[in-house]
């Protein structure tokens, strides 16, 4: 009798043959995606919003990825802390001076001035203070823990200090004008923020369902869930919230369209920055308010 034999091939085999062409397939696709040889920064990042849209890339990367190609082409003076807003300490002061004020900051590092805040001296950790615990003040001067202070200008491209920053292992520079005065200071993490967004962590002051936060004399961070009438509560403002209820739903109809990171738009006293928006939504704002000018005689 004669024995039959099949040629079928055992079902892990056909398994394992999806599975290559589906990789095959998707790697085809993402191949492609970059085949158009983009020749500016425009046509790149074209490319990659289609490849997006084609859920080769997810939102959140997309977002990253903007961030990264504005870091290149921004410099310091754009983000840095300025002046006005730099929690210093002073090389003569004593612990119960310097102690309560980093205790309310809440930061870990601070420039360390002589007789006036151009005067920088160097930069304290506030980990370098832990010792005090256990020996006590004593004869503590600050000149012996302080480190050097890195001195950048404020054309320096956010890219080259990522750079330094890592190469170097410090995290914080003092910013200098033209004159060398200073204007400001910058860290790692203010770039960082510049590319993914927002980091908060335990020391943050705002709370988890608050929608504004300031951070600076006149400038704010805005999630574009406020309600329109927290919004106007807050800024004592008057927007309608007929049509709309968050705030975020206003500046979309300012725009006419989903804008992208750092569009600008004017609503009312407001000047809107767009910091963070996915292909869906906008998900967090910068806003200034706009001093109006003194009205002219008639």
């Amino acid at each position: 009798m004669a024995t039959s034999m099949t040629t079928d091939e055992p079902p892990s085999s056909h398994l394992s043959s999806k599975s290559r062409s589906s990789e095959k397939n998707w790697l085809e696709k993402l191949f492609s995606a970059f085949s158009a040889e983009p020749k500016s920064r425009d046509e790149l990042l074209d490319i990659i919003k289609d490849a997006a849209e084609n859920q080769l890339v997810d939102a959140e990367a997309l977002s990253i990825i903007e961030g990264a190609l504005d870091v290149s082409t921004q410099q310091v003076r754009e983000i840095m802390i300025p002046r006005s807003q730099m929690v210093v300490v002073g090389l003569r002061d004593n612990p119960e001076t310097f102690l309560p004020k980093i205790i309310e900051s809440g930061h870990s590092r601070f420039p360390v001035v002589g007789e006036s805040i151009d005067d920088i001296r160097g930069i304290l950790l506030a980990k370098d203070l832990l010792p005090l615990l256990l020996k006590g003040v004593g004869e503590f001067q600050l000149e012996d823990i302080i480190r050097p202070a890195n001195i950048i200008p404020e054309s320096k491209r956010l890219n080259i200090l990522l750079r330094e920053f890592r190469e170097n292992r410090y995290h914080m520079a003092v910013v200098i004008d033209e004159y060398g005065g200073v204007s400001g200071v910058v860290t790692i993490e203010d770039i960082l923020e510049e590319i993914v967004g927002e980091i908060e962590d335990e020391t943050d002051e705002e709370e988890v369902d608050s929608f504004i936060r300031r951070v600076g004399d006149n400038d704010y961070i805005v999630k574009a869930l406020t309600p329109i009438e927290e919004f106007n509560a807050f800024f004592e403002c008057a927007f309608s919230d007929e049509e709309f209820d968050t705030i975020g739903g206003l500046i979309m109809q300012s725009f006419g369209h989903l804008p992208g990171r750092d569009e600008v738009t004017r609503l009312g006293d407001f000047m809107f920055r767009v910091l963070y928006a996915d292909n869906r939504q906008i998900h967090l704002l910068r806003v200034a308010h706009i001093r109006k000018p003194p009205e002219e005689d008639s």
